[in-house]
């Protein structure tokens, strides 16, 4: 998978979001749930940083595929799951939305923590 490429993508995603969020929510959502946007967006710029910062480990020889594909997945499913979450939150004010949100925080936990790992068993 071309981690590189979705991390490019998934910044392109956040910029437009931030900037509808800013632009096209401000009058929209109150002061709570435009921090809820604010939040999403912070964590999917972010974790699409880390995406591309994975990719082009991958690419380099830093890390192995394997392992860069099982971070990119966790640090993908992050962002869907814990800023996704919170876009449709703030959009919806549906909290129970929020359940799902820590779902993702869990997979960006999992995600730097089998990148450490990994980085470390490639040093040994």
């Amino acid at each position: 998978m071309n981690f590189a490429a979705i991390g490019a993508f998934a910044l392109a995603v956040a910029v437009a979001l931030g900037a509808f969020g800013a632009h096209g929510l401000k009058n929209h959502l109150d002061a709570y749930l435009m921090g809820v946007w604010e939040k999403a967006v912070l964590y999917h710029f972010i974790h699409a940083f880390g995406l591309l910062s994975l990719g082009l480990a991958a690419k380099s020889g830093a890390l192995d595929e394997p392992a860069a594909s099982r971070v990119g997945w966790l640090l993908l499913g992050g962002v869907i799951l814990f800023s996704g979450s919170l876009y449709a939150l703030a959009l919806t004010r549906l909290t129970i939305l929020g359940a799902i949100t820590p779902l993702g925080g869990i997979a960006f936990i999992a995600a730097w923590v089998w990148l450490g790992v990994c980085l470390v068993r490639a040093r040994a």
